[in-house]
């Protein structure tokens, strides 16, 4: 939020962190599907898709076993890859799902009753916590989906290694 500040106030445009909605939103990029690539398990397309726990993951953190959960591919990446290395969803974003947890601006609720019906962020519930999106390098297919959520605290950056964020800019006034 301190990011999205001081970009606003450099730039003179208005930055923030998106809502829970508007992130789901651009992930999905106009699909009714679990992942934007389509309905498969996250088996085999993932890795074309996002960086996800895979092949690459197991061999640098489980001895080369695989995990139950994890990607039968091989995206390349242990850890975080470089943006933009995946194929853009249909709207032309970059790594909505897996390679790194993403920050929205909404407190944490453990369900959707009660959620603004306008697709801004949440500011009532747990505010101590926030709401992380999409997965990431560590995740795999039951959360390297556009539905995934993490409600968590802010950490020291070290215990982050896996979350980022993002910016939406807003339309003049």
């Amino acid at each position: 939020m301190a990011y999205a500040a001081c970009l606003s106030q450099k730039t003179g445009q208005r930055y923030q962190l998106p809502s829970e909605a508007q992130w789901e939103y651009a992930a999905r990029a106009g699909t009714r599907t679990a992942r934007p690539w389509g309905e498969d398990d996250g088996y085999d397309q993932a890795c074309a898709h996002a960086n996800v726990a895979d092949v690459s993951h197991a061999r640098k953190f489980n001895g080369g076993e695989m995990l139950v959960q994890s990607h039968s591919c091989n995206d390349g990446y242990a850890t975080t890859s470089p943006v933009a290395r995946f194929t853009p969803n249909a709207i032309g974003l970059y790594d909505m799902v897996g390679n790194a947890w993403q920050w929205t601006a909404d407190c944490a609720n453990d369900n959707y009753q009660g959620a603004p019906a306008d697709g801004s962020a949440w500011a009532s519930g747990d505010c101590n916590r926030g709401v992380m999106r999409g997965g990431s390098w560590e995740s795999g297919f039951h959360q390297a989906r556009s539905a995934s959520r993490l409600r968590t605290v802010a950490a020291a950056p070290q215990d982050l290694d896996d979350a980022g964020f993002r910016l939406v800019r807003l339309s003049a006034p």
